[in-house]
């Protein structure tokens, strides 16, 4: 069973300019005008390109048997098994082999740690007469477990908890794998290319 892991935020704004990205280029070939035309289509492009790479490629996938990591320019595979560690600052951060893969989704941004640091914290008391509703014993143990926890501290913890249940099974890792995006050098030779003949046709 496979779990996806990404910014929804970034996610929804990434697909939103694709929309808008590519009313814009029906629009500019059904009303071409010569340069005009072609340096707008090369800026549509490399926004394009760059909304890519930085919004709807990055994911963190869980499958049975390895964590995937998809960044921007690379996708790294590790089987649980060669998982050392998983700690989260702003970015969750994955050690293996001696090595350290940076996820880019989820983060853990200021903002919404000081949100999770607020969540966890008593409520006010407002007056002489404590009027919030009580929490029975499981509401009060879960919202402990989540006290002060970001989404990326959540992953985190999956993550770490996934590699020393694999580890305990005492399986051979399988091989680490690292793979350029090739999806993503081909979006960003797209876009080099409408800038060319945008410069080459002035």
């Amino acid at each position: 069973m496979r779990q996806a892991y990404r910014s929804r935020s970034a996610f929804i704004l990434g697909w939103v300019w694709v929309a808008f990205a590519a009313l814009n280029v029906f629009d500019l070939i059904v009303r071409y005008n010569g340069k005009a035309s072609l340096v707008a289509l090369a800026v549509l492009a490399v926004l394009t390109a760059l909304v890519y790479l930085a919004a709807l490629r990055p994911v963190t996938l869980f499958t049975e048997t390895a964590l995937v990591g998809r960044n921007p320019l690379r996708t790294t595979t590790l089987p649980w098994e060669s998982i050392e560690e998983a700690t989260v600052s702003h970015s969750i951060n994955v050690r293996y082999d001696g090595r350290l893969l940076r996820l880019w989704t989820p983060i853990s941004g200021a903002r919404e740690r000081a949100k999770a640091q607020r969540r966890g914290a008593a409520p006010p008391r407002r007056g002489r007469f404590d009027t919030e509703p009580v929490l029975s014993p499981a509401e009060q143990a879960a919202a402990q477990a989540l006290a002060g926890k970001t989404h990326a501290d959540w992953v985190g913890e999956q993550i770490a908890e996934r590699a020393e249940s694999a580890r305990r099974r005492e399986q051979d890792a399988g091989p680490v794998r690292v793979s350029w995006a090739f999806d993503s050098f081909a979006a960003l030779a797209v876009a080099l290319v409408m800038v060319v003949v945008a410069v080459v046709a002035g």
